[in-house]
């Protein structure tokens, strides 16, 4: 009796820390129409994607060839220039009816119903803002790749909320900590700013970082995408570098369970289920 509770135990721990990792079913793919698209946020109130698209030309340029397009949630492109007149827009966050998209040194701010931009927020000392994610009390957090910060936007003013990083980019703010991706490694932050590292080993280039459930999913732009688990355990579940396909910084619906991902240079965005 005592071995067969012994077994029944150690099958119990067996199964809670060895969980199947999940698996990435592609479900469609657009059409390669679409010029270098970084990074997709979804819109569950109107059922779209919007698609940060660089555009044609040199993707740091500041040559207002940059746009937001939209797709359904089906691969269809609605349309690649909802809101136009940006340089190299990147990462996305929504807050009170407005679109917020880091733009190179400044943050465009856009109203959803319109396309139109309604501002742009200058941040003059920043080497390239890449991501954005935005706090349940409206905060919002840009992080500065080349600059090595994170900076906090509060009433429109910037301040620089963590210093002296190497090349921050993904950002996932949830509850009352900041999640964020730099130089292959996964870290967390509360609001004390109290660093704590979750997780290394990724490729250099971490890119997107979205919740899943208690996890994370963790793309880098070179061309992989990670789960990694709150314990710091990381498994790799895609690997494109060879075949020179980006992965960028991807959107996830928590609900449907599907990941949607821009492939930059391969100017299209695939839709993957998760299983």
């Amino acid at each position: 009796m005592i071995k067969f509770v012994i077994a029944v135990l150690l099958l119990t721990y067996c199964s809670l820390t060895n969980y199947a990792q999940p698996v990435l079913t592609k479900k469609w793919q657009t059409d390669t129409i679409l010029p270098i698209p970084e990074s997709i946020l979804i819109d569950h109130k109107h059922k779209q994607l919007y698609v940060s698209l660089i555009g044609t030309g040199n993707p740091s340029a500041v040559d207002g060839n940059g746009s937001i397009g939209i797709l359904d949630l089906n691969g269809k492109i609605i349309t690649t220039e909802w809101a136009k007149g940006l340089n190299s827009p990147k990462g996305m966050g929504i807050h009170d009816g407005r679109l917020y998209v880091a733009d190179l040194k400044e943050v465009a701010v856009i109203d959803l119903k319109t396309g139109n931009i309604l501002r742009k927020i200058q941040f003059p000392a920043a080497g390239m803002l890449n991501d954005v994610s935005i706090d349940r009390d409206g905060l919002i957090y840009i992080s500065d790749s080349k600059g090595g910060k994170i900076y906090l936007l509060i009433d429109q003013t910037p301040s620089i909320f963590l210093d002296s990083l190497v090349n921050p980019n993904g950002l996932l703010a949830v509850d009352d900590h900041l999640y964020f991706l730099d130089s292959g490694s996964l870290f967390n932050i509360d609001k004390t700013k109290q660093i704590t590292k979750i997780a290394s080993g990724m490729k250099k280039s971490t890119d997107g970082l979205q919740q899943f459930g208690n996890d994370f999913f963790v793309s880098c732009w070179i061309g992989a995408i990670y789960h990694v688990q709150k314990d710091g355990k990381v498994h790799k579940l895609i690997d494109t570098e060879n075949e020179q396909i980006n992965t960028a910084d991807f959107a996830f619906d928590q609900e449907q369970k599907v990941l949607y991902l821009p492939t930059f240079f391969k100017n299209h965005v695939a839709a993957f289920k998760v299983e």
